[in-house]
């Protein structure tokens, strides 16, 4: 319990790229500019769906909801990072780290759940078109959103007082460049493996039942898209799915590597540089990827802009 007091007066070091001065100075660039793209693109597609009546449907109003939890996780890590890129302060107290820890691993949880919220509400859109209005009501809506936030939130009240009491026997030094589950859990001095079974049995709940929930949507809709038989019904019902596909993806490659292998493989590099493009380069695409690809986005931003039609 003494050396546990003693981090939490004392403290974590992050140490990050801090072996490669060069190297901190180019990324503090790199994810500034991330970071301030994330947080203009994703406003942007809050206020378009508020802004724009066409936008009121369940599909936009999930992707409000994924761009808030973006700028939300963005914002819970990027700054820190930052901070600890731009001079020789590495350090982040006990309760910061706690609060980053939980923030991250609660809204990963929650973009979890979400995409594959969204993947059902494609489902309804391709395989039930004539009573999508119906099935995709507001009170449902609201329901799944609220089962995604609320199973996040809970996974990390979980995890994250098991991971902060491990014994770290004086060890302060976080070789990452943010409090991370896996990099906390690789510094503890005692044997972790009932926590990496608990951290699995959840990450089965949190990361795996939604991306299976995900595949079984994609599957019933691939059917349905082979049964179209015009071209153009095909490419609007592709047009439909394909940016979420992209976002999914991009966010279950990293996480799946992250928290889903024993500690002991981890690879503190690769895990720096993957958590490193889940943390700033995916929260930033993804409003690029749904803007580009959307025509109902497109004409909204006319509209906004005062160039529309109307």
């Amino acid at each position: 319990m003494e050396r546990s007091n003693n981090s939490f007066f004392e403290g974590f070091i992050l140490v990050g790229f801090s072996d490669r001065p060069f190297l901190e100075m180019i990324l503090f660039v790199i994810v500034l500019f991330f970071y301030l793209l994330t947080i203009l693109g994703n406003m942007t597609i809050i206020f378009l769906s508020v802004l724009d009546s066409r936008l009121h449907t369940p599909m936009y109003f999930f992707l409000a909801n994924l761009s808030f939890l973006d700028m939300c996780f963005t914002t819970g890590s990027i700054p820190q990072m930052l901070y600890n890129l731009w001079g020789p302060d590495k350090s982040i107290t006990y309760l910061g780290c706690a609060i980053q820890l939980y923030f991250v691993l609660a809204l990963g949880g929650v973009e979890c759940v979400l995409l594959a919220v969204m993947s059902f509400d494609r489902y309804a859109a391709v395989c039930k078109p004539l009573h999508y209005s119906v099935i995709m009501h507001p009170r449902l809506c609201g329901q799944l959103a609220s089962v995604a936030w609320l199973s996040g939130f809970g996974n990390a009240l979980i995890m994250v007082p098991q991971t902060l009491v491990l014994p770290r026997c004086g060890h302060r030094h976080v070789d990452h460049f943010l409090c991370e589950m896996p990099a906390l859990i690789g510094m503890a001095c005692v044997d972790t493996m009932e926590l990496e079974a608990l951290a699995f049995a959840l990450a089965i709940f949190i990361i795996l039942a939604p991306l299976i929930l995900i595949l079984i949507s994609y599957g019933n809709i691939a059917q349905a898209v082979l049964r179209i038989k015009s071209a153009a019904g095909r490419r609007k019902a592709f047009n439909t799915c394909s940016s979420h596909l992209i976002v999914v993806s991009l966010f279950y490659g990293t996480i799946i590597y992250m928290y889903l292998q024993p500690a002991n493989t981890y690879s503190q590099d690769q895990g720096k540089f993957l958590t490193l493009f889940y943390t700033i380069v995916t929260p930033s695409v993804n409003p690029l990827i749904y803007t580009l690809r959307n025509k109902d986005v497109k004409e909204a931003v006319k509209k906004v802009l005062g160039s529309g039609d109307r």
